[in-house]
Parts: structure tokens; sequence; C-alpha cells
């Protein structure tokens, strides 16, 4: 298993927000090769716009765990973290994290420029499977227009 198993498993929970009518983003926490948490956009269903892929993979992650840090654990999602959900996984002090395509207009980048709000000791990387993540996000769009 690789990052481009865990983010299709990521995608998996993007299409469940799909076809809820909700943004198309999803996530999984994965700790030692090992699924242990996902999420899905919930926004419109929980009427709470924290309810975003990653908060709710994050939070199921500490449930599961027991523990307040993921420091050994990866956050896959499909679409670049905004500025909210890059703050909670600066605090949860995750070990790394790993997503799709960028988010030109609500991601975290639009706001720190070349700056990582994220905890010194995470590692970032971005562009796998971004093609499959951009399309399901334009689709998602397309058809609210």
């Amino acid at each position: 298993m690789d990052d481009e198993y865990f983010m299709r498993q990521a995608l998996v929970q993007a299409q469940r927000a799909f076809e809820e009518d909700e943004v198309p983003v999803g996530a999984v926490v994965v700790l030692g090769g090992k699924i242990i948490a996902r999420g899905y956009n919930q926004v419109e269903r929980l009427n709470d716009c924290t309810a975003h892929a990653e908060m709710i993979a994050v939070t199921s992650a500490f449930s599961f765990l027991g523990a307040k840090y993921l420091t050994d654990a990866t956050l896959y999602v499909t679409v670049e973290p905004c500025l909210m959900c890059a703050g909670a996984l600066y605090w949860s002090k995750i070990g790394r994290i790993v997503y799709g395509t960028a988010d030109e207009k609500n991601g975290h980048r639009r706001v720190t420029g070349p700056h990582s709000p994220f905890h010194p000791k995470t590692i970032v990387d971005s562009g796998i499977l971004a093609d499959e993540c951009r399309s399901l996000m334009k689709e998602f769009f397309a058809r609210k227009r």
C-alpha cells in the first residue's frame, strides 16, 4: 500500500460527499499502514461550517486512539486543507499530510503563501492523484451552475 492507494480511499470518501450533494472532499487518517479514521464533507448535512472532511477524520482518529496528538499518523485528503483545517492539523501535530489537488480559492496557501501553517515537524506532500481529485471538484461545481 502506498500514497496512491490511500488517496484512492480518500477519493471514496469524496465520492460519498458528492453523492450527498456536499462539496466532494474526502479524507482518511493512516497509522502503521492501516486506516484508523475516515471523513468526508458534511457541512450541509450537519448544518455546520466546520464539518470538513479533515476535521471529521482527525476527530475520529483522536477518539480511536484516545489521544490528542497524531504525530505518527498521515492524513490523506483530496483537496488542499483550508486555513481552519490547517489550524486543527497544526494542533494535532500530525506527522504527515498528503493532499491531492490545490484549492486556489479556499486553500490555506491563499492566506499563508509560501509559509507553512502546519507544525514544523509535519511533512506535507501534494499532487497525489491530483487529476482525479480536481475532476471530481470540477464536476460537482459544473452541476451547480
